[in-house]
């Protein structure tokens, strides 16, 4: 069992995860599953940007590839046409904002650290789908979010087969963080990728076990907001899905993750909050 870091440096920022941390979803795309999520005029981005960050968020991740089971693949260019001017208005909007960049191409990512003031890479893929964003990650020295993905996103839900689907994500993960911290990468964060790959029982599995990847010693980020998992599962809409979101949220937090990834940051903000009372109340009862 490793001793878990509770620090990542983001352009000598550190960020503390002794408080679990928000990260508000911009997508700049027009295909999202989750259609009020889904924003393309720059206006809309910077005013979802704004609300985010009074109601609370620590992070703000802007993707331009939706990454939906069954999503249009598009080229690289169309994508940096999507998510480059949408963080570089970010940044200059609110130049104290932690962006992180949500693509699984190097080409991408680099450009958005380089030339638009995005901070972190948030890779769906961890490397699998672009062999050159490790070495990247390496070069520029950044944190680097590497979630699980079984398979592509045109092909991940295609009846995936796991025998332990903790201890599988645990080894695969094992074998990234080796190789990545052999590169002298120092800030990594996981994230088990909940419905990238994965059944609902998987899913839930996942939650029920998220303690489990204590054992990497590295912070963990959970992103369960609006997903299947939870219409699908109370046969209702994504729209419908808020309170749903609510309650995985709040086991996931209970369970050990050090960041949420939402779209609805004021609600998660409260659920954080109120959890950490929880937590507090443990701590006063075993003393």
């Amino acid at each position: 069992m490793f001793r878990k870091s509770r620090y990542i440096n983001v352009e000598g920022r550190l960020i503390d995860f002794r408080t679990p941390r928000i990260m508000g979803v911009i997508n700049a795309t027009p295909d999202s599953f989750y259609s009020g999520s889904c924003l393309t005029d720059e206006k809309e981005i910077l005013e979802t940007a704004r609300k985010m960050l009074s109601d609370g968020a620590d992070f703000i991740d802007v993707g331009g590839y939706s990454s939906r089971p069954g999503a249009e693949n598009i080229t690289a260019e169309e994508e940096k046409k999507r998510v480059l001017p949408a963080i570089k208005v970010i940044s200059e909007s609110f130049p104290d904002a932690i962006i992180s960049v949500d693509t699984f191409r190097a080409e991408v990512a680099y450009e958005a650290i380089i030339s638009c003031g995005a901070h972190i890479i948030n890779d769906i893929s961890g490397g699998e789908l672009d062999e050159e964003m490790f070495p990247l990650v390496a070069k520029l020295n950044v944190p680097y979010i590497m979630m699980h993905m079984k398979g592509t996103p045109a092909s991940m839900q295609n009846n995936p087969v796991y025998e332990d689907v903790v201890a599988e994500i645990l080894m695969w993960m094992g074998e990234k963080i080796v190789t990545l911290q052999s590169a002298g990468v120092k800030d990594i964060i996981i994230d088990p990728g909940i419905g990238f790959g994965k059944t609902a029982e998987h899913n839930f599995e996942i939650l029920r076990r998220l303690s489990e990847f204590s054992i990497t010693g590295l912070p963990l980020l959970v992103g369960v907001s609006r997903k299947s998992v939870i219409w699908k599962t109370l046969g209702i809409t994504p729209d419908e899905s808020l309170n749903g979101t609510t309650v995985l949220n709040t086991i996931a937090l209970l369970n050990g993750a050090d960041i949420i990834r939402v779209h609805d940051v004021k609600e998660a903000v409260q659920t954080r909050d109120l959890v950490l009372r929880i937590k507090e109340e443990e701590k006063i009862l075993l003393l």
